[in-house]
């Protein structure tokens, strides 16, 4: 039986760490949940696409991506998307309708997880 390592990148690594620390301290289990989800095997986390977000976000929400965005289809909506990964094209699509951040950067402003949606 093969031993399971978990994440090698030690900027993932910290990330999830800072994650467990935040849910604890916050008491928030959102990101608690996020920092599993980022420690899956590369294979297993979640690829989105826009389409997917906008069709599954409400107009005041936050769409948190446990994983890495992807550009097809449209965002409609004027809302926040926040992802472990984007791609170029992704990012550029989402900039111009809502906003695309970092999870840290959402961390930093949304605390406590309020309004935020996992998409996924």
């Amino acid at each position: 039986m093969v031993k399971r390592t978990g994440p090698t990148n030690p900027i993932l690594k910290k990330l999830i760490q800072e994650l467990r620390m935040l849910s604890y301290k916050e008491k928030a289990p959102l990101w608690k949940r996020i920092a599993n989800d980022l420690e899956k095997s590369a294979r297993q986390r979640r690829n989105v696409n826009i389409y997917k977000i906008d069709r599954h976000i409400g107009e005041k929400e936050t769409a948190l991506i446990p994983g890495k965005v992807l550009s097809e289809g449209e965002l409609t909506k004027k809302v926040t998307v926040a992802a472990y990964q984007f791609s170029a094209q992704a990012k550029a699509k989402i900039n111009k309708a809502g906003k695309a951040i970092t999870l840290q950067e959402l961390m930093k402003t949304n605390p406590k997880g309020k309004n935020v949606r996992i998409i996924g």
